[in-house]
């Protein structure tokens, strides 16, 4: 079997561990899901004035304000809000977690399972920070100011679309429907709707929708021309996991540097020993970090492998 058969085979699935996608939809359903169970919570204890209470006790505090000074007074607000959905409209969060699951597979499948939360990242950031500046600098959108609060992870979504788009524009989904329909051709319709719609309903949510499918396609372009603006967030993440791991590597004198001379001309040739558990393990780490991950050793076992029919 050649290393490109075995890498179809060896894709990430939806349940396994360390999923970067299973963990991003997990994390925003439970978050809806206790939301959803306190809101009834209040419900009970209340009645109808038990929601209003809900969204001025709990809901307002994760929610992204427009008023500057409610953002001053929860600036935490500019992180949750894009794990946070409305709770009475299941549609909201079904709608956008379908979505996330398509583009995202498709991102997580071409650039590595470490691509996915920094692109979605990027994208939610973008659409809070041009929902901000929409609502305190266009005039008819300052009126409604002081009611306007952003939810969903509909901007970090569009991150990952763009991501996937610009990477793979002809990357075909649907295979049934006569071969297949172009990616760009699906995203193109969605951001056509988000720009039709503005001046109808929830204009600063489709400005934010924008910016994030804006932010999604400058970050992929840096990382096709090698320049990866997600690597400082994936760097971020390694720290803390290994913060209190007692087996991450210590500081210091590395062994090699204490046994051995250094030289210009190495004493010999390295030919890398191929195993089908040692090309298992290369394709990996392509599903993870993405091939531009692989050092020139790797690169070669994979080429030799190919040759080998392994």
């Amino acid at each position: 079997m050649r290393y490109y058969q075995q890498q179809n085979k060896n894709r990430l699935t939806i349940g396994q561990d360390g999923n970067a996608l299973t963990m991003l939809i997990a994390i925003n359903l439970v978050v809806f899901v206790i939301l959803a169970f306190i809101k009834t919570i209040y419900y009970f204890s209340y009645g109808n004035t038990g929601v209003n209470a809900f969204n001025q006790d709990i809901f307002y505090w994760v929610a992204l304000p427009a008023d500057m000074e409610n953002f001053i007074s929860r600036p935490w607000t500019l992180i949750t809000h894009m794990f946070v959905h409305d709770t009475s409209s299941v549609w909201h969060i079904l709608a956008n977690m379908i979505w996330v699951w398509v583009f995202g597979y498709i991102l997580q499948e071409l650039a590595g399972n470490r691509r996915l939360f920094p692109f979605f990242f990027y994208g939610a950031i973008a659409g809070a920070l041009s929902y901000f500046l929409a609502y305190n600098f266009i005039p008819p959108l300052q009126e409604n100011i002081q009611q306007a609060f952003a939810v969903g992870a509909s901007a970090g979504v569009m991150g990952i679309a763009l991501g996937a788009t610009t990477l793979a524009p002809g990357y075909r989904i649907f295979p049934m429907l006569n071969g297949g329909i172009p990616l760009w051709v699906i995203t193109v319709i969605y951001l056509i709707i988000d720009l039709a719609t503005i001046p109808y309903s929830n204009p600063g949510g489709h400005i934010a929708h924008l910016a994030g499918a804006l932010a999604g396609f400058v970050v992929m372009k840096r990382y096709m021309r090698g320049n990866d603006w997600t690597l400082w967030m994936n760097n971020v993440y390694d720290w803390w996991v290994n913060l209190f791991n007692p087996d991450k590597p210590k500081k210091g004198n590395v062994v090699k540097s204490k046994l051995f001379y250094k030289a210009t001309v190495q004493p010999f040739t390295k030919t890398p020993t191929i195993t089908q558990q040692k090309v298992d393990e290369i394709l990996e780490k392509i599903h993870q970090k993405g091939y531009s991950s692989l050092n020139e050793d790797e690169k070669e076992v994979l080429k030799r492998a190919s040759q080998d029919g392994i």
